[in-house]
């Protein structure tokens, strides 16, 4: 595809050598890029980089000044991760789990939220909203389309918080995603 970039290709590529196969899909990667390259991105924060396919393409789009910090427990995949970025001094891998690591990181003013147990908001959704600045923009993906939010956990804590304007996002006939921006 002609409008992926170049380091979204690499990861992509590092990925399918491993075999990994839960990368952030194309609709993802492109709804990630074009938040990344919003005006007045101060730092921005991933929990779950796998390969770094989903990393790629928000720091494709960031300005070179803004830090990057994305976290992944699976010490193969987070080292693919860091071969991918050596050259960004702005981009930290981190290994570890999310809660050890991103607290000391926050607050980030882009959040892509995709891993670290995102299905469970009753155990961790509260930690995770407080590493967004006022202001900040969480993603979330993984979201089957056209569930109601009754019933659904991660729905109804993300898209009926007060303090939280998030809209679902229809991606693909199989992909949804929360985007939420957090009250000032």
């Amino acid at each position: 595809m002609p409008d992926v970039p170049p380091l979204v290709r690499r990861a992509t590529d590092a990925a399918r050598a491993l075999g990994f196969e839960k990368s952030s899909v194309p609709e993802v990667g492109r709804l990630l890029h074009a938040l990344a390259a919003q005006r007045g991105r101060a730092r921005v924060g991933e929990i779950g980089t796998g390969t770094g396919v989903g990393a790629a393409w928000i720091v494709a789009a960031l300005p070179p000044s803004v830090p990057f910090v994305t976290v992944e427990l699976d010490e193969r995949l987070a080292a693919s991760a860091r071969s991918l970025f050596s050259g960004d001094g702005n981009v930290r891998v981190f290994v570890g789990d999310w809660h050890d690591v991103m607290p000391a990181e926050a607050p980030f003013d882009l959040l892509f939220y995709d891993g670290g147990g995102k299905q469970h908001p009753e155990r961790d959704g509260e930690q995770v909203f407080g590493l967004l600045a006022p202001g900040g923009t969480i993603v979330m993906d993984d979201l089957a389309p056209g569930r109601s939010v009754e019933g659904d956990p991660v729905r109804s804590f993300w898209l009926r918080r007060a303090d939280l304007a998030a809209v679902e996002v229809t991606l693909s006939p199989e992909m949804a995603a929360i985007v939420g921006v957090r009250a000032v």
